[in-house]
């Protein structure tokens, strides 16, 4: 089979498609005959260098993807050779061919097609798994979502109006507002000409939730803009790794900072998440009251280009990689 190999850490003109050897199913696991995968900034961390995969888990790209059962491991059930899936993955989704432990496959949902299927798995499991299952986002409540315009946030939005929160984000321009807005955001915060701190106040009040892509840089200012019991949770480092938190304040609100990835967790906290959205959160993308956002697909073998798209932070949604042209 072909997939995408790293030549060396660096930019995106280092990944390379070549025949590699074609992976095979272990107990527990089956082979995908694969449509798609998806650009996620993991994959930029990971092709700097900076974001090895797990230990045995496939030094291929890729942390989702969408495709056909072409082989079953030995003792899996409740899956047939010809389903059309999409799957949460270590690694291994830029290629022709994945395997992928049982419990990370979900059917896919209504009438999405195979292709745009791809787009789903990492971004449902992280918003469910940490707005959802952890900070427990109920009715009534104020959602704050930073980086709305990206796949994660678009993605965070239409689960939080599902769930009857209001809903605000931030972004950097009013276009990318705007089409935020349109996906159901009720508070749309420029992040370069507003504070957003302050925004909420006024406008609610705080949050009851946050969930945030940049790490240190917005640590205190989004403890500042939490209601009393919010919930602060960091799923991204783009604005660094190490910032001050005031103690004092997050007492003062009896507030909670969690920070939590995907890819590190054991399989069965991840097959427990997989089965979680499949009951609760794919009835709401099947009624179409959560869609998939695709910006851009581009061919796998040009994965380089769908690693600029995402870089160069112009794209609404998704990147996606189709492997058949």
């Amino acid at each position: 089979m072909y997939a995408i190999t790293i030549r060396e850490p660096g930019d995106p003109d280092v990944l390379e498609w070549t025949e590699v050897a074609d992976p095979r199913p272990g107990p527990g696991e089956v082979l995908l005959e694969v449509a798609a995968s998806a650009v996620n900034r993991a994959d930029l961390l990971q092709r700097q260098g900076h974001y090895p995969p797990p230990p045995g888990a496939s030094e291929t790209l890729g942390l989702e993807c969408s495709g056909t059962i072409a082989e079953l491991g030995e003792g899996v059930e409740g899956w047939h050779v010809g389903d059309e899936v999409c799957a949460l993955l270590s690694g291994g989704g830029y290629a022709e061919k994945a395997v992928v432990p049982a419990g990370q496959l979900l059917p896919v949902p209504g009438e999405i097609d195979l292709l745009t299927a791809a787009s789903l798995p990492e971004v449902a499991c992280t918003v469910w798994a940490n707005v959802v299952m952890h900070a427990n986002l109920t009715e009534g409540e104020v959602l704050l979502v930073h980086g709305g315009a990206g796949g994660i946030g678009t993605h965070a939005i239409q689960v939080g109006k599902a769930l009857g929160a209001t809903v605000a984000v931030t972004a950097g321009s009013p276009q990318r507002l705007e089409r935020c807005q349109q996906l159901g955001a009720d508070i749309a915060i420029n992040y370069k000409s507003a504070d957003f701190v302050e925004v909420l106040r006024e406008e609610t009040g705080g949050a009851d939730v946050i969930l945030d892509n940049m790490g240190a840089s917005y640590l205190g200012r989004n403890v500042d803009a939490l209601k009393q019991d919010g919930r602060l949770v960091v799923i991204g480092m783009q604005g660094g790794v190490k910032g001050e938190l005031n103690v004092g304040t997050l007492l003062g609100k009896r507030a909670s900072v969690f920070a939590a990835g995907l890819r590190f967790r054991p399989l069965d906290q991840k097959a427990a998440i997989v089965a979680d959205v499949r009951e609760r959160l794919w009835p709401l993308v099947a009624e179409g009251l959560v869609k998939p956002i695709v910006g851009q697909v581009v061919p796998m073998a040009e994965a380089a280009t769908g690693h600029r798209v995402l870089e160069e932070g112009s794209v609404f949604g998704k990147v996606l990689l189709a492997a058949k042209s």
